[in-house]
């Protein structure tokens, strides 16, 4: 699809035929489920304190023990042990239904009815990833999902985003990385791929600042038109 100059520009024209998509804080607004899970753990455990939101969209890119360990602060006992615990709830937690960010299901549905090649590069665990995708009923529209695992390094380090384009077909030059984290757009940068910031993201304001010349896609209806979908 042609991606047209706009006023202001918000990619360069370039032929997009590949689109590789970030997912916490991206297409889905995974910190409700984040902050849930660690509420339960430090309930069960008697402690009053919760998670905060805005400490958990901060650590979203970085995710992790490092994640782990900032929002449970003191009452953190081990970040390996509780990423571990973190994880094993998240796998049976119910997926909100809601949890996509507005537009995104049409607009996903629209770029793959429009033969656009779809895949998923997250730092969030393989199994994890095929979960929520498929609780949501959005796993059908990408042609690979690429999330963590032990033989992967993680992004920044642009072999998710390699393996994920190989998947589907895609080559760098014809393809687009959408995100929202300075750790994206290095990703996106190490594999030689167009990149672009959702501006609702978690990290989209300290992406933003620290590189303002990356394109800003506003809504899901402006990826769709810049497409060519609408």
């Amino acid at each position: 699809m042609q991606i047209l100059p706009v006023d202001p520009p918000l990619l360069p024209p370039v032929t997009v035929l590949s689109i590789l998509f970030d997912l916490d804080g991206t297409l889905v607004d995974s910190a409700r489920i984040s902050c849930a899970i660690i509420d339960t753990m430090l309930a069960d455990r008697g402690i009053e304190g919760r998670a905060d939101p805005m400490m958990v969209r901060a650590m979203d890119a970085v995710g992790g023990e490092a994640m782990i360990a900032a929002v449970m602060g003191r009452h953190c006992r081990s970040p390996a042990l509780e990423i571990a615990e973190f994880r094993a709830r998240h796998a049976v937690v119910a997926t909100p239904p809601d949890l996509a960010f507005a537009g995104v299901a049409d607009a996903l549905a629209a770029l793959a009815d429009a033969g656009l090649r779809l895949a998923i590069c997250s730092n969030k665990p393989q199994h994890l990833c095929e979960k929520v995708l498929g609780d949501l009923d959005l796993a059908r529209h990408f042609g690979a999902i690429v999330g963590a695992r032990a033989d992967l390094p993680r992004k920044p380090a642009p072999d998710g985003a390699r393996l994920a384009l190989a998947a589907i077909g895609g080559d760098p030059g014809s393809s687009l990385y959408v995100g929202d984290s300075i750790v994206d757009i290095a990703t996106a940068r190490a594999a030689g791929v167009a990149v672009a910031l959702v501006a609702w993201g978690y990290g989209y304001a300290e992406a933003h600042a620290n590189a303002p010349d990356v394109a800003i896609i506003p809504t899901m209806s402006a990826l769709l038109a810049l497409a060519g979908c609408t």
